[in-house]
């Protein structure tokens, strides 16, 4: 008897550069182990499918966010800073800096940048789904989208995700 497909439904709702990575990663990933994988973009996750995407950091939603220093003695580097949101909110270029600094860490880690894992899951043919009711609150049309987006409704996903053997919400 012919083993059947796993299937991987993720929703993804949050449009920050930290929270853009586990959809696409755990997408690629399933779908490198043959999964079929769709993920439903939604609310403040839509703006990944952008052509052109404008994830930042935002130090704000993540209280325990460490921030090592990148600059001063190796002690200093060494050392996990919690910014607290009192700091993090009020300090003008903020969130531009803490953009900066994980983009550098993760270059020099040698982790994807967000937009080639996005572009690895449409090539392992991860089907990404816009939603069409985000995309009418918020007034995006398809052609804001990069070429391969499926644009569709909650009840479409879910004929798909009730049937997943994983479901994810991120």
């Amino acid at each position: 008897m012919a083993e059947e497909t796993k299937k991987m439904a993720i929703i993804a709702s949050k449009g920050t550069l930290d929270w853009a990575y586990p959809p696409f990663i755990l997408a690629s990933t399933a779908a490198a182990m043959d999964m079929e994988v769709k993920i439903f973009f939604t609310f403040y996750g839509l703006p990944l499918l952008k052509k052109k995407m404008k994830a930042s950091v935002s130090p704000l939603g993540n209280p325990t966010m460490p921030m090592k220093m990148p600059f001063g003695p190796k002690f200093f580097q060494a050392i996990d800073w919690p910014i607290p949101n009192l700091v993090s909110s009020n300090v003008p270029g903020f969130e531009t800096v803490a953009t900066g600094l994980m983009k550098k860490t993760f270059k020099k880690k040698g982790v994807a940048t967000v937009e080639e894992l996005r572009d690895m899951c449409l090539e392992f043919d991860v089907e990404l789904i816009g939603c069409q009711m985000t995309m009418d609150v918020f007034g995006f049309k398809k052609e804001d989208f990069i070429d391969g987006v499926n644009v569709g409704g909650a009840a479409t996903f879910l004929e798909f995700a009730a049937d997943a053997d994983i479901q994810l919400f991120i």
